[in-house]
């Protein structure tokens, strides 16, 4: 029986049918990449998505490369890595081929492209090759005022061994000749660039005239390193950075998972190294010692040509004309008028859609509700989002004024931890009552509850939403918010709060799916029933928009469904693990991703239903992690109205994008869509960004 017949018969998945969720992230990366060489973006937007793209392969490295290596380390290099089968040897030997390619592509477009034509704007990046004559005196100043009182260089000898470098830092290993000043015949020495200088440096006026001139870091600091050994000559000096582990693992029987956490951050700036970046023009032999030092193996190191810290590469140009063109957010017209939120929301709900609509009707609701003598209490989930957030201050200032506010901050929300912490002691030192949700399970649910009398009554009203309550990715992500007072799922957010911040069974819903408990067998129910509906001969069809694809009991639903014959369309931003078009399997399934401007981050469910259509937003992608192993919600759009704007604005529109998006082939490579001849261009978010509220 091959693995596909396999498959049709409820069995597991194989590389026929299931794509390696790494290598299919890394695809995405560089769906990333090729941003930065689509001439239509701003030549400064450009080189954001070169930047974009190192932030996004560092993360890989950092948690995705360092789980597999760990992973490796327990149970060998031939153990596999999930449905598909791949053995985890294989997977970072795929993992490396493909890297590497795209780190030359990347500083090929840098070097070739973005940096000669920024030079064409009066833009000039000052690397150590560049520096003229006439730039010498100020880097020297520079140097000898900014750099050597806080450079700390370290020879290495018997008493001063290899040292100890932190994640992601920029570090010079040079080669030395010469005596020091204890007449010891040092070779080598390491040199951390300081971590409280810019990488980037704006040379003055009178030196760059009318063009800016920018000067790396590292270029001031090559140019000086003999200064640094007096009665010594520098012989070389190379840029290196290595990346290491940092993912936290927190035990789940910690008395305070606070304090647990304060005590994981420290160390994920020394977790074990999982690639090293060396400049190109470092020695093999040095490169080779470096490896040996970082118990790296030569398929993680990665010679690249130019900034090893590409990731920091960039300054606040003056240039509006190479940025994308300043948008004016919408407010929805059912909140044009002055009546209180609350008034509105009786007479029916309201939808944003960031970032095409401003999420200052978010603020308003807590506003409201904060100054509102009616309102009794607010409650509201945190995933990511600062102290200094206009919604943690207006949360504040609500527990000052007598409100029962209660948080339910998810303080491992990744690369945010310490940010959470900070946030859950300015609540409490408000007042506010902070849970951490449950522990093994993290809070990603997107939620606000106001409690308010009314009339010797309590009324409640509720945000739910698809992204994060963070008002600077509400500018830049794209996601669905629903404003309701609906009773019945407003009574729905009540018990999920319960849930989280007291004991007891399993909340029954309403009109709510919640995972860890039924999202995942209502998803499987809703795909089932429309197998029945194109089984009995009537039209069925499922679209379904979100970040991540990997689920394999919901994949090989999917599959059942296609070849039932419903109609399957699927926007996936990142990670898709099922294969699209293969003959007896997945004819009916197109998958598509749409890169441009803003990121895609809206969750959205469709069923057709046999015409009585059933539509979902919800916190959670189709993962594992987010269906077993978070809170998340889902909920039901019950509008007319809004269900249809939804249908149209968040998917229809989508599926005709010919110019932004990305079709997935059943090889596991993506194509990028083009007009056909005659055919108007349409791009999925120049069209949102052109409708009226």
């Amino acid at each position: 029986m091959t693995s596909l017949h396999a498959l049709q018969n409820g069995m597991e998945h194989s590389l026929e049918t299931y794509i390696n969720r790494e290598l299919s992230l890394l695809e995405f990366h560089k769906r990333v990449l090729a941003q930065a060489k689509d001439v239509e973006h701003p030549l400064l937007e450009r080189l954001n998505f070169l930047i974009i793209f190192s932030r996004n392969l560092d993360e890989f490295f950092e948690i995705r490369v360092a789980s597999l290596i760990q992973q490796m380390n327990i149970s060998g290099n031939m153990a596999t890595t999930g449905p598909e089968g791949m053995p985890l040897g294989e997977v970072l030997e795929q993992i490396s081929k493909v890297v590497h390619e795209a780190i030359e592509e990347q500083y090929k477009i840098l070097n070739h492209s973005i940096l000669p034509q920024l030079q064409g704007h009066g833009v000039h990046y000052i690397q150590h090759a560049d520096i003229l004559e006439k730039h010498k005196e100020w880097i020297k100043n520079y140097f000898f005022n900014e750099v050597q009182p806080v450079v700390t260089p370290i020879s290495l000898d018997p008493a001063h061994p290899f040292p100890r470098l932190a994640n992601k830092s920029l570090n010079f290993i040079v080669t030395l000749e010469g005596k020091d000043a204890f007449g010891r015949e040092i070779d080598l020495a390491i040199v951390p660039a300081p971590r409280s200088l810019p990488r980037l440096v704006k040379l003055p006026k009178e030196i760059s005239g009318n063009a800016e001139h920018y000067i790396l870091l590292s270029a001031i600091m090559q140019e000086h390193i003999s200064d640094l050994f007096p009665g010594m000559q520098a012989t070389g000096c190379h840029q290196f950075r290595v990346t290491r582990n940092a993912d936290l693992t927190v035990s789940e029987d910690v008395e305070d998972l606070a304090i647990a956490l304060k005590g994981e951050l420290s160390a994920r700036r020394f977790g074990r190294a999982v690639r090293l970046e060396v400049n190109k023009n470092c020695p093999s032999h040095i490169a080779d010692y470096l490896l040996e030092q970082f118990e790296l193996e030569k398929d993680s190191l990665y010679f690249v040509d130019g900034p090893v810290n590409l990731a920091r590469f960039i300054s606040n140009f003056d240039l509006p004309e190479l940025r994308f063109q300043p948008y004016q957010q919408k407010i929805p017209k059912a909140l044009y008028s002055k009546k209180p939120i609350f008034e509105v929301l009786k007479a029916g709900d309201v939808l944003l859609h960031h970032p095409f609509d401003s999420f200052k009707p978010v603020t308003k609701l807590l506003r409201d509700a904060a100054h509102d003598p009616n309102v009794l209490a607010i409650k509201q989930t945190l995933y990511r989002s600062g102290a200094d957030s206009e919604i943690v201050k207006i949360l504040a200032e609500a527990a000052r004024n007598g409100k029962e506010v209660t948080a339910v901050i998810e303080l491992r929300a990744r690369f945010d931890e310490e940010s959470n912490i900070e946030v859950a002691n300015v609540l409490q030192e408000a007042g506010a009552v902070v849970v951490y949700g449950i522990v093994g399970y993290k809070t990603h649910a997107k939620m606000i509850l106001v409690v308010r009398r009314e009339q010797d009554k309590i009324k409640r009203y509720v945000h739910l939403g698809t992204g994060n309550y963070h008002a600077t990715n509400a500018k830049i992500y794209t996601d669905y918010g629903l404003l309701t007072s609906d009773e019945e799922i407003c009574e729905d957010v009540h018990k999920i709060f319960q849930e989280l911040t007291g004991m007891g069974k399993m909340a029954k819903l309403k009109k709510l799916f919640h995972a860890p408990f039924t999202l995942h067998s209502q998803l499987m129910e809703l795909i089932q029933q429309e197998i029945a509906h194109s089984k009995a001969g009537k039209k069925a069809h499922i679209m379904i928009k979100v970040n991540a694809l990997t689920e394999p009991q919901l994949i090989n639903a999917l599959y059942k469904a296609s070849q039932a014959g419903v109609q399957i369309d699927l926007i996936i931003r990142s990670i898709c693990c099922l294969r699209p078009q293969v003959k007896g399997l997945s004819e009916n399934i197109r998958v598509r991703s749409i890169v441009g401007r803003y990121l895609e981050h809206t969750r959205v469910y469709y069923f057709h239903n046999d015409g009585d259509t059933k539509l979902y937003c919800a916190s959670a992608d189709w993962m594992g992690r987010n269906l077993f192993s978070r809170i998340e919600t889902c909920f039901p759009i019950e509008d007319k109205k809004l269900r249809k704007l939804i249908v149209e604005d968040g998917l229809n529109n989508y599926l005709k994008d010919n110019r932004r998006a990305w079709e997935l082939q059943a090889d596991g490579t993506w194509v990028q869509c083009q007009p056909k001849q005659d055919q108007p261009v349409h791009i999925a978010q120049r069209y949102l960004m052109n409708r009226e509220a």
